[in-house]
């Protein structure tokens, strides 16, 4: 392309693709925020919903546990929810941007920032 540059001529193709690598974390950035996980406790009673940028988005709680004298196990339970939705958004993010990653043709395990 550019003869007698060395590897400058492949500059603009490096600059394409990190153009391109640029917009399409900007879309998975976006999409992280329409993409739902759940995480539960005690054996589904506690459900909580996060985005995969992991906001809370709900939270479904089953009214068999409501009783005055279980109050800290129902805490318990809500925080192990949230927490599991937590570190499931964690990991579906990891693997979106794994997957990104991959389809540009860089190394699996290269962590590119979020």
């Amino acid at each position: 392309m550019f003869k007698g540059l060395g590897g400058l001529g492949d500059m603009a193709g490096m600059m394409k693709k990190a153009q391109e690598m640029q917009t399409r974390m900007g879309e998975l950035q976006e999409e992280l925020h329409n993409i739902t996980v759940t995480g539960e406790s005690g054996a589904g009673l506690v459900k909580a919903t996060a985005s995969a940028k992991g906001d809370l988005k709900s939270l479904d709680i089953d009214p068999s546990i409501f009783n005055g004298d279980d109050k800290e196990v129902v805490e318990d339970l809500i925080l192990a929810a949230i927490k599991d939705a937590q570190t499931k958004a964690n990991e579906r993010a990891q693997e979106e941007m794994q997957a990104l990653s991959e389809s540009l043709g860089l190394p699996k395990d290269m962590n590119l920032p979020f």
